[in-house]
Parts: structure tokens; sequence; C-alpha cells
């Protein structure tokens, strides 16, 4: 294994973020060399031996115990959720990667038939890398009307809502606090990678966010662990102007690893009336078959 991989990544950063009192251990050096904690003292709070954490940080360790890990993880003072994604890098740690280019991801006709039952509010269908799979018309105009809305149909020009958020002006201007909502998605990227990682198309959308955007890699590197599960935010739309929206995730039974996700206002909203002249507006300038997420000609499966 080269360098200390997702796993030693993750323990490195969390350690970073905590000092000696953090954790109840008394900080006697004048001066420290090291941003946080030191290794020793963390495997002193966790009951592991030195050597032993130091090797989980290298990526030279691969079997770690379930008591291992909760004493790790209670020494870090992890969250729920930054405790399920220690679990899973562990996990992933265990496992030879594999190499094998994945499938483009499918719409599944009950999940089509779903975002058609929610046409009254925007909504859109998420794959595992945030790719964009399916979406309203209200969905297309509120967060990406500068985008054909056939392109989620073509495997080959699907939008990827993560390199939107970083690496098209429309959605970095949409946000009003785009600074929190980048955070939201890296941190659910986290996760995703957690999960997945020996993906390749995964990686490589990694590897061209780092390439291309110094906000992601500040972000990527801080190594915070949160799911997109409900937001609200300002948005700047350049059509309706100023619409306040709540971004909830939906998880799919039938597809488990998509999601959908619907934009809901207050009722009696003037972001409630900002969407429906969004509505009209949309529904003039696309057929009919648009508004309800549906194409006119389904493509064919292969």
């Amino acid at each position: 294994m080269n360098g200390p991989g997702l796993l030693g990544a993750f323990l490195q950063a969390r350690r970073a973020r905590l000092r000696p009192e953090d954790v109840g251990l008394r900080d006697l050096g004048p001066r420290r060399r090291v941003a946080g904690l030191r290794r020793e003292e963390l495997a002193q709070s966790a009951g592991v031996s030195v050597s032993y954490y130091a090797r989980l940080e290298q990526g030279q360790s691969r079997g770690a115990s379930a008591e291992v890990l909760d004493a790790i993880a209670r020494a870090l003072l992890l969250d729920d959720h930054e405790r399920e994604h220690l679990d899973r890098l562990a996990g992933g740690a265990r496992r030879a990667p594999r190499q094998r280019r994945p499938r483009p991801e499918k719409l599944a006709d009950e999940t089509r038939d779903l975002l058609r039952a929610v046409d009254g509010v925007p909504a859109i269908v998420l794959g595992r890398r945030t790719d964009v799979l399916a979406w309203n018309s209200l969905g297309h105009a509120l967060l990406a009307g500068h985008l054909d809305f056939l392109d989620p149909d073509d495997p080959a020009r699907r939008p990827n809502m993560s390199r939107m958020l970083f690496l098209d002006r429309h959605c970095q201007e949409l946000y009003a606090d785009w600074q929190r909502k980048a955070r939201a998605v890296v941190g659910n990227l986290r996760i995703a990678v957690g999960r997945h990682p020996e993906d390749p198309l995964l990686a490589e959308l990694i590897g061209e966010l780092t390439m291309k955007s110094p906000q992601f890699v500040a972000l990527w590197g801080d190594h915070r662990v949160a799911p997109c599960d409900a937001a609200a935010y300002e948005l700047h739309h350049p059509l309706v102007g100023t619409v306040t929206v709540t971004q909830q995730t939906l998880s799919i039974a039938r597809s488990p690893e998509q999601a959908l996700i619907v934009c809901t206002t207050p009722a009696g909203s003037s972001s409630e009336e900002a969407l429906a002249l969004l509505r009209q507006a949309s529904d003039s300038r696309a057929p009919h078959a648009h508004s309800l997420g549906v194409p006119e000609k389904p493509p064919r499966q292969v």
C-alpha cells in the first residue's frame, strides 16, 4: 500500500483537530511540533500501543478489531456519522481493491414514477457519485436551467452536482452561502468514498475536483463527514430572484444507492410564490412530457 490510504488519512486529520485537554491529558511541553494530538497521546487515550496505532495510520495494518476501532473512535471524539465512516474505511482497508469499471447507473421505472408523483416541487434523482440521473422541469429550472433538460438521459453527458458546484459558475452564484453548501457536498462525498473505496469513477471525480478547484482541496483535506439529509439554502435565481428552499434527501427503497432530492418552501411564503412563477416560465418553454420528468422517447435499454 502506498501512503496512509483513506483510513490513515482520516485518522490523521481527526487527530490533528484535538488538543490534549480535549481528551483529559496534560500538555507538559512548552512547544508542540505537530497540530493536535501526538500519536502517542492518542494511543494512550485509546489504550492501544503506540506502534500499533502508528501502523494503522501509516496504512500498514488492515486487521483492526471492532474493539480497537471503538477505543480509537472514543479517543478521537467521533460523532455517530464519523464513527460509521471509520467502520467503512476499516472494512475497505481489509478488502483487496478491484479495478473493474462500473456500468453507468440506470433509473428504475418506479423511480421515474416517483419523480413524476412529486411534480409539484423541484426534484432531482442523484446517483451514488452525485450524477444527475433525472430531474423534473421545476428541479431543472431551479438548479440548472442553463443545461439541456435531456442531459441526464445520456450517461456520457450527465451533469454531476458536485462537479457543477465547484466548477460551474452558474451554480456557484446560485447559492448565497456557497461555502456551506460546498461543505455539505464534500462531507457527503466522504461518505460515498468510504462506502465505495474501489470505485474508479468516484476516484476520477475526486481527482478532477482536486486538480481544478482549490476550494475543493481545502475542504477535502479537512476530512469532515456529514450526510446531506436536510438543509435550508437561500438561492439567488437569475429569473425569479431570491428563493429559500429546504433541500431534503429521501432514500429510494428499490435503488438504495440513489437519492431523491426535493426542494420545499413554507406554505404561503414569497419563496413558494417565486417557485410558482418559475413553474410558469419553465412550462412555457418545455413540452409537457418534460414537465413530468419523462423524456419524449425513453432511451433504449442496453
